[in-house]
């Protein structure tokens, strides 16, 4: 068994290319639909420089695309890459819990 560790920091400069792959589920040009891409932009700009792509997908022009992402409301955030998939509902205005949320940052917040 092979128990060597990356002494160079490779892992860690491999984590720091990874483009992140987000989707935003909406419903119009409603006043939280525009408040979650204005806050998603603003988390993404400061924690993820460069290194992002934001899918946004209006529920109300293709309705069939929210069955793959088990779509129940919205707004909705779905981080597909890198894995796990993970899912934040709401307008994304508690940007700590967005950023733990989305694993960006380790830690707790109070529900």
């Amino acid at each position: 068994m092979n128990t060597t560790k990356d002494k160079s920091g490779e892992g860690k400069r491999k984590a720091a290319r990874v483009v992140w792959s987000l989707r935003l589920y909406i419903a119009g040009e409603t006043p939280r639909s525009i408040a979650a891409l204005a806050n998603l932009q603003k988390i993404c700009d400061e924690h993820l420089p460069g290194r992002y792509r934001v899918e946004v997908v209006d529920l109300l022009k293709n309705p069939q695309l929210a069955e793959g992402d088990q779509i129940v409301a919205v707004p909705t955030l779905v981080r597909r890459l890198p894995p796990p998939l993970k899912r934040i509902i709401g307008d994304l205005s508690n940007s700590e819990r967005v950023i733990v949320g989305l694993d960006l940052r380790p830690g707790k917040v109070s529900r």
